[in-house]
C-alpha cells in the first residue's frame, strides 16, 4: 500500500495518483521492484525519445478560452499530461484544466508535453477536439511537434502561449 502525503488515503501499490484526491504519489526506494508499475499512455516512441532534461524552464500561459494569464510550469524531468481531472476515469493530469474549460472541449487525456534532446514537444493523445501549434494542421496522435518560444498551442477552445526561459 502507498499512503498519499496529501490526504493520507491508502492506495494500492503501483498506482501513480491517489484514488481519493488525485495527488501524485511518491514511490520510494523501499517499495520492491516487483510492485513498481509504470502507468501511462503509450506513444509509440522509444523510451530514449520520450524523456530527458531541458536546459531551460518552460511554461504554458492561457491567452484565450480560460483564465487568461494563468500559468502552468512544465517540469523538466517528466512528461506533463494536459487534460481534465476525472478520478472515476483515472485521469489525473499534471496540467488540470477542469476549472479553465467550462465547455469541456479539452479531453480528459488530451495531450502530453515532453522533452527530447533538450527541446520541448507536444503530442496529442487522441483528443476529440484536437491540438494545434501556430494554427497549423491538427496534430496526429504519435506525431509530436517541437515547441519554440512564443508558439501558440490550441487545445479544444483554449489557447496557450509557450514561454521558454
Amino acid at each position: 500500500m502507498v499512503t498519499c502525503a496529501s490526504c493520507s488515503h491508502e492506495n494500492e501499490a503501483g498506482v501513480q495518483f491517489c484514488d481519493e484526491c488525485g495527488a501524485k504519489l511518491e514511490i520510494h526506494a523501499s517499495v520492491p521492484a516487483s510492485e513498481k508499475v509504470a502507468v501511462g499512455v503509450s506513444t509509440g516512441l522509444p523510451p530514449s525519445l520520450s524523456s530527458g532534461t531541458a536546459s531551460r524552464s518552460a511554461k504554458l500561459v492561457i491567452t484565450r478560452g480560460g483564465t487568461n494569464g494563468k500559468e502552468f510550469p512544465l517540469e523538466r524531468s517528466v512528461d506533463t499530461h494536459v487534460g481534465r481531472w476525472d478520478p472515476d476515469g483515472g485521469s489525473f493530469p499534471e496540467i488540470d484544466l477542469t476549472g479553465d474549460d467550462p465547455e469541456a472541449k479539452i479531453s480528459r487525456k488530451h495531450a502530453r508535453i515532453f522533452i527530447q534532446d533538450g527541446d520541448y514537444y507536444v503530442e496529442d493523445l487522441g483528443s476529440l477536439n484536437g491540438t494545434y501549434v501556430n494554427r497549423g494542421s491538427r496534430l496526429l496522435p504519435g506525431s509530436p511537434e517541437r515547441l519554440k518560444n512564443d508558439d501558440e498551442v490550441v487545445m479544444g477552445k483554449t489557447f496557450f502561449k509557450v514561454v521558454l526561459e
